[in-house]
């Protein structure tokens, strides 16, 4: 597997979590953790980046403490899994299936997001800092948590098919701080001023839909296909799904063109069929065009979507 990602949490082949699963629960006791010495880092980061690059600015995100999972079975598998999830979620990049393989009901299990609050300057200043090792290895000697003083900001991603069967790719602005030129899929990050439901994919992925610029009601419901972890970035997390859009490849080619809120953001768009999604690795010439959060898309896809 590419090294620049890793799974916190995966879901069995076929069986990804529809919204009714995914909870959300919003807590400041699931914020980064803090010392003085790390602010002042964070501080000295963000004045010195945004004087070389005076387009950045701060904006609050949330950041993913931890992904809890409950089981409404009782017994040994579904006690494991739970005890699986503890540990990934901790930073330990174990691979977790989501339910008890020999289960089929969809009810089985409830996923729910435990989501504290950060920002972009924060993130700079740590997940993509020189310090971030250092911070790991702080986190895990004062809390049993190496991710305790990151900002660990929550991505979420939209594997976004067409009604031609073909998926969207966007080509990063090289404006863009972080994987400038590459290609990702629809995608960003929520934004806490946004009333969050209960049960909220929807809201979750909306950075995805204005990305591309199609309409909401060309969107089926998301489907919540796992958690990849970006290693580029101390272990960044991004939440995938898989959604289907009603319009023609050349529809939502057309949509994008007219631009959108957030049109700055990419400078291309294109497509590929299913038959090369799944012939995507790392020996594809593509791959190496492709940004960490994408490659992390594309393997939850292969794995959790394969008739799809």
């Amino acid at each position: 597997m590419d090294p620049e990602v890793s799974f916190m949490l995966l879901c069995d082949p076929l069986q990804a979590l529809g919204e009714h699963q995914i909870h959300v629960e919003i807590s400041d006791r699931f914020n980064r953790q803090s010392f003085p010495e790390i602010e002042q880092h964070i501080e000295a980061v963000w004045s010195d980046r945004v004087a070389k690059e005076p387009w950045l600015f701060n904006g609050a995100k949330f950041r993913l403490h931890s992904a809890v999972l409950s089981v409404m079975e009782k017994g040994p598998v579904a006690e494991q899994a739970a005890q699986n999830l503890t540990r990934s979620q901790r930073g330990e990049g174990d691979q977790l299936e989501s339910a008890d393989k020999s289960s089929k009901d969809e009810q089985s299990c409830v996923l729910t997001l435990q989501l504290g609050l950060t920002c972009y300057k924060d993130y700079l200043g740590t997940n993509w800092s020189r310090e971030a090792g250092r911070l790991q290895s702080h986190g895990q000697n004062e809390c049993a948590d190496p991710q305790a003083f990151l900002a660990q900001p929550l991505g979420v991603g939209a594997v976004m098919a067409t009604a031609d069967g073909d998926v969207v790719l966007l080509r990063r602005s090289q404006k863009v701080a972080e994987a400038a030129g590459l290609l990702d899929i629809p995608g960003g990050h929520p934004e806490p001023k946004v009333r969050y439901t209960e049960n909220s994919c929807s809201e979750l992925i909306s950075s995805a839909q204005t990305r591309v610029n199609v309409p909401v009601s060309s969107l089926s419901k998301p489907v919540f296909m796992g958690i990849a972890l970006n290693h580029t970035s101390a272990g960044r997390p991004s939440a995938e799904f898989y959604v289907r859009c009603t319009l023609t490849t050349e529809d939502v080619r057309d949509f994008y063109r007219h631009g959108g809120p957030e049109a700055h953001e990419s400078t291309e768009i294109l497509f590929l069929s299913r038959a090369k999604m799944f012939q995507l690795n790392e020996r594809a010439p593509l791959w190496s065009e492709m940004c960490p959060s994408a490659k992390g898309a594309v393997l939850l896809y292969q794995r959790v979507m394969p008739d799809c």
